[in-house]
Order: C-alpha cells, then structure tokens, then sequence
C-alpha cells in the first residue's frame, strides 16, 4: 500500500510539471517609452540645419550626402547617417576643438525625409499582401496582418514571429496568428514599433 501512495505521489507530481510546462509563455517585448520612439536618427537625404554659435561663417544648411556623410568648413567630411542630432553636434564639436575655442553647436533636422523608412512597420512571408505601411500610435500584430489580407492557404500562423531591434540588438517574439484570428488569443497581439517586422513562415509539407 506504501508502495502505491508513493508512485501516485510521483504521478500527480509529474503531471503537476508538465501542465505548468505547458502553460508556460514567453515574455512579450517591452513596451517603449516616449524617448525610445521619439529619438530620431539622420538618414541619407536629410537636409539639416548646423548653427555654431557665435561663428556665422561656420553654420550652414546642409544635405545628407548618400555616402552618409556631410560636408563642413574645417571639419571637412563627417559621418552623419545613423546618428542622433546630438551625437552629430558633439562630433562636430570634437572636429572644430583645435579651430574654435570652446565650440557650442546645435544641429536640427530641418527635413528629415528618411524618417517615413525608419517610421515603417512591416509583414512578410505567407500573408495575402506583404506590406510596408506607415507606422501610427496605437497599432498592433492583428492591425498589420488585417492590413496584410489575412494568412494565406500555405501559412504556418502559429509559428509566426515579430522582430524588434532593442537596445542595437534584433529581438524574436512569437506570434501565434492562428489562435489569434481564430481563438480569441490575444496575449501576441503585441503592441507596434517603428521599424518591427512580422513574419509569417509557410507549412512544410
């Protein structure tokens, strides 16, 4: 009769972790704050507005060239593509030191035309219409792939993924795209961010 109560304990116990096992999910994504969305990038075709104070001669409207770079009396040619305007204004900054006594320059994007392609969220994959549309405040998963016509017949939905860079580095989440349609599951039903990217596989047959 020992012998039995034990096993029956280590049945209960056994079937105790594969239920919690499988009741097991994955962390969403975090959700941004104001200065991770806000914080803008320069891009190839921004026209940008560079004031050195107190030095006229200096300041100049100028072209983000398509090698990335921008041209400035004394600094010369200088990486602009991928920074911030402050991390542009403080290596222009570095640049004048050994011209300019204690150079003070602020730099504004006067037309950030590359900012439509940072600002985009995408699908691809098995979805009757891939598409790269404008990201808007409030979008989620569901939004984009309604936009996108729904999966299509090859769609392994269940097995889709959204990818978001996060602090430099790319970030997988799954999607479940077939409980979500079709069960009511919205715990994937993540919140958009500029620039994530949800792809939806097809089935191996």
């Amino acid at each position: 009769m020992l012998k039995v109560t034990k096993w029956c304990v280590v049945l209960v116990g056994a079937m105790l972790a594969v239920a919690c096992a499988s009741n097991k999910s994955v962390a969403p994504p975090p959700v941004a704050t104001m200065s991770d969305v806000q914080e803008y990038r320069i891009g190839v075709g921004d026209a940008l507005q560079i004031n050195v104070w107190r030095n006229q001669e200096l300041s100049l409207a100028v072209p983000v060239r398509p090698d990335g770079k921008i041209s400035m009396p004394l600094v010369g040619d200088i990486v602009a593509a991928g920074l911030t305007p402050i991390e542009l204004s403080d290596n222009i900054v570095v640049g004048l030191k050994s011209y300019v006594r204690n150079p003070q320059v602020t730099v504004i994007v006067a037309n950030p035309s590359s900012s439509d392609f940072q600002r985009r969220v995408r699908i691809t994959g098995a979805v009757q219409a891939p598409q790269s549309i404008p990201f808007r405040e409030g979008m989620t998963v569901l939004d984009l792939v309604l936009m996108a016509g729904g999966a299509n017949d090859f769609a392994s939905s269940n097995n889709a993924k959204l990818y978001r860079k996060i602090n430099g580095e790319m970030k997988i989440f799954p999607v479940r795209l077939d409980d979500l349609l079709n069960k009511g599951d919205v715990s994937t039903n993540y919140p958009l961010q500029p620039s994530d990217i949800v792809t939806v596989p097809e089935r191996v047959f």
